[in-house]
This record gives structure tokens, C-alpha cells and sequence, in this order.
């Protein structure tokens, strides 16, 4: 079968024993030397697992004239660690009290809507309650037209449109005699020519 390669946390393990079973300093090319005769770590990720455990505090490096060097030793690899579950461990009981106070919240909005028959048959009312609303309101509108308020709102409409087109017949009829008049055209010629009907008249 074929051999299992190891896994991140893995190679970032066998890499800090090279640190601490030497408690030497190395150069990058050191450990790409090392690596993968003694821990079986790829040379290729010799460079991204050491700068992973940089980033993590686990393993020190500094720059002398024109090389890095990098070292770590179990004390402050120990204390690294320890401030990072410390770090963890906190976040957990901030995410556990805050888990526990949605908990809680999500209980005080049911109470009150549980499921029973009573809650069951009060909402079947308002339901009804509803359709029956919907119902009366579509008779309203239908029987609007008589409304006293809107019956007199409509005559007012009407007597205000009948004085306005009796207005503009009684003005059409003054054109007509002064055409006849000045012009000598005959009544059914102007008619014709401005299309205003024979029967015209004013409105009762």
C-alpha cells in the first residue's frame, strides 16, 4: 500500500524536535539538510512549516550580516503554547456564553407560544377574525357609492360640471351670433365647419 505522507501539525512536530534534542542553531539550508534525513520532512515544505512556527512564536530567527538564523528552545516553545490555549480557551468561553445567552433568549420567545389547544383555537379565531374583516371591508367599498357624504360629494361634482358646460354652450351660441353677424354665414355652415352638433343645447 501506498505510504501515508505526514500531516502539517505533524512535520511542524518533527521539526521543533530537531530544535530541541540539538538545542543548536541552523541556518534555513541546515534544516533542509536535516529534514527529511532525520524527520522525513520534504525539503520543499522545510521553508513554509519553519515559517508557520515563526508566526506562531514557536521557533526564533534573526538576521546576522546577510543570513537568518532560527532556534527555539523547550522553555519558551512551553510558555508559546501555553498563552495559545490560554488564548483559546477564552474564546471558548466567550462563544459558550454567548451560545448560552441566545439559548436563553430563544426560550423567552417561546414562552407563551406554546403549542396548545387554547393557543391552536385563538388562532383559528383570529384567522376567521381576519376573513371577516377582508369581507366586511370589500362590502364597504362596494356599498360606498351610498355613503350620504359620498351621494352629496357627487352631486356637488355634478352641479359644479353642468354649470361649466352650459357655460361653454352659452359661449359657443354668443360665437355662432357674432359669426352670423360679422361673416353672414349661415348657422348650419358653422356648424359643419366647427363641428358643433345641431342638437346642442343647454343642460337642465
Amino acid at each position: 500500500s501506498k505510504k501515508k505522507g505526514l500531516s502539517f501539525e505533524e512535520k511542524r512536530a518533527r521539526m521543533m524536535e530537531i530544535f530541541f534534542e540539538t538545542k543548536d542553531v541552523f541556518q534555513l539550508k541546515d534544516i533542509e539538510k536535516i529534514a527529511p534525513k532525520e524527520k522525513g520532512i520534504t525539503s520543499m515544505s522545510v521553508k513554509e512549516i519553519l515559517q508557520s512556527l515563526v508566526d506562531d512564536g514557536m521557533v526564533d530567527t534573526d538576521r546576522i550580516g546577510t543570513s537568518n538564523y532560527f532556534w527555539a528552545f523547550p522553555s519558551k516553545a512551553l510558555h508559546a503554547r501555553k498563552r495559545k490555549l490560554e488564548e483559546l480557551e477564552s474564546q471558548f468561553a466567550e462563544s459558550s456564553q454567548k451560545k448560552e445567552a441566545l439559548q436563553k433568549s430563544i426560550e423567552k420567545s417561546k414562552m407563551g407560544r406554546e403549542d396548545t389547544a387554547e393557543r391552536a383555537a385563538l388562532i383559528e379565531e383570529l384567522a376567521a377574525l381576519r376573513q371577516k374583516k377582508g369581507q366586511l371591508k370589500a362590502e364597504i367599498d362596494k356599498y360606498r357609492e351610498c355613503d350620504p357624504d359620498v351621494v352629496e360629494e357627487m352631486r356637488q361634482t355634478n352641479k359644479v360640471a353642468k354649470e361649466a358646460a352650459n357655460r361653454w354652450t352659452d359661449n359657443i351660441f354668443s360665437i355662432k351670433s357674432w359669426a352670423k353677424r360679422k361673416f353672414g354665414f349661415e348657422e348650419s355652415r358653422i356648424d359643419k365647419s366647427f363641428g358643433i352638433p345641431e342638437d346642442l343645447d343647454y343642460i337642465d
